[in-house]
């Protein structure tokens, strides 16, 4: 905002003398009077214009590069469903499984927490969260219970909300740790009690079926640290040695991946059992939180330096990720029911980068303003009629 201009010194020295010269005679009378000087103009308010961007800002209020995050992380979560049917038999599709597994949700829970820093529970902020994650919780889980009903020819399935089924685990989560982010943002230390919790969550093989806790309380940690998280931290990731060591760490991982599939269960970057449940000893459950943490961590941080800083073709679509999430799991449910991973070709490396090409060109209209914004209205309308204005 721009504040009014004060007068300089040299204008408040020539602006009083005028004053009095127009309220005194001249030295003598009948003497021709000194000619008046033009008054110094006072500059006066400037208007007021409105709301600059902040930093980093576009001309709509969003940060390019968290939405360019968005974008290419929704595609990389098609990608790795596409590949799923495709892991058995083939290491390399395993390792590269492992690997995008490994940090795309995780960049997803960061950047939530990135952006409920500022989340309060006034009515408004309140009102927002039950639009945009309890009313797409409700319809999709109902939504997701009928379609497995019919693909996975279990008709006798129940239709609850307190087991979200599929991919609306991260709904409920999202709820979850927003509700508690002014908690969190009063500790002192919050990263390593998330941990701690995170840690105790593999301990017990009884928590995971009540809205997905064991995923809730195990991806807890990414949330908390992007609480944590400034924008002078993102900015380091956008040095020129971030971005250079980014590649080489990726490719690094990738062999690790292919290392570790016939020596680990990757299933522990699911976030989603217990040691116990996945056949390890307890005792591992928390080695493995923060063995697992810190390589998501160090991947989200590689991931993050080679997103784009300025707006691309694909910077608005990241605005539409949340649907386009929960779009594309009734394409990757449907094509395996209609059998399309039986045919023979898709599992040669021809067929591998079609599948990949496929998910990623079908995310890119599921993100489109026509496809996210008709689904919005539809699905926030209702709440006019249960919450206030």
């Amino acid at each position: 905002m721009l504040l009014p201009t004060r007068a300089t010194p040299a204008t408040e020295a020539t602006a009083a003398p005028e004053g009095r010269q127009d309220s005194l005679p001249s030295a003598e009378a009948g003497e021709r009077r000194a000619p008046r000087r033009q008054p110094v103009p006072v500059p006066g308010p400037a208007p007021t214009p409105g709301p600059a961007p902040g930093p980093g800002l576009g001309p709509t209020g969003r940060d390019p590069f968290l939405d360019n995050a968005k974008y290419l992380a929704i595609v990389l979560v098609a990608v790795g469903h596409a590949w799923e049917p495709l892991r058995e038999g083939s290491r390399t599709i395993t390792a590269l499984y492992m690997l995008v597994y490994a940090f795309h949700m995780p960049v997803f829970a960061l950047i939530a927490g990135y952006l409920s820093r500022d989340f309060e529970a006034t009515p408004r902020k309140l009102g927002a969260l039950l639009k945009r994650t309890v009313l797409p919780y409700v319809v999709f889980e109902t939504a997701y219970t009928c379609f497995t009903r019919w693909s996975s020819e279990d008709p006798g399935r129940p239709i609850t909300l307190l087991d979200p089924l599929y991919l609306t685990w991260f709904l409920a989560a999202l709820f979850i740790w927003r509700l508690t982010s002014p908690l969190w943002r009063t500790l002192r230390h919050p990263l390593p009690l998330a941990l701690t919790i995170a840690a105790l969550a593999t301990l017990s093989p009884t928590d995971g079926n009540d809205l997905d806790l064991q995923r809730v309380l195990q991806f807890l940690p990414y949330f908390v640290l992007g609480l944590c998280l400034r924008p002078e931290h993102f900015r380091l990731l956008h040095r020129r040695e971030a971005r250079l060591l980014a590649a080489p760490l990726f490719a690094c991982a990738l062999l690790l991946a292919y290392w570790a599939v016939p020596r680990m269960n990757y299933a522990w970057f699911f976030h989603n059992d217990s040691a116990t449940a996945l056949g390890a000893p307890a005792w591992s459950g928390p080695i493995m939180t923060l063995a697992t943490f810190g390589c998501s961590v160090l991947l989200t941080a590689a991931f993050l330096a080679l997103v784009p800083r300025d707006r691309r073709w694909f910077t608005t679509l990241g605005s539409g990720t949340l649907y386009a999430y929960l779009l594309h799991g009734f394409i990757a449910q449907a094509a395996e029911h209609w059998g399309w991973y039986t045919l023979p070709w898709l599992h040669h490396p021809t067929g591998v980068a079609t599948v990949t090409l496929l998910a990623a060109a079908i995310m890119t209209p599921l993100c489109a303003r026509p496809v996210t914004q008709t689904l919005s209205t539809t699905l926030e309308h209702p709440t006019r009629w249960v919450a206030r204005r």
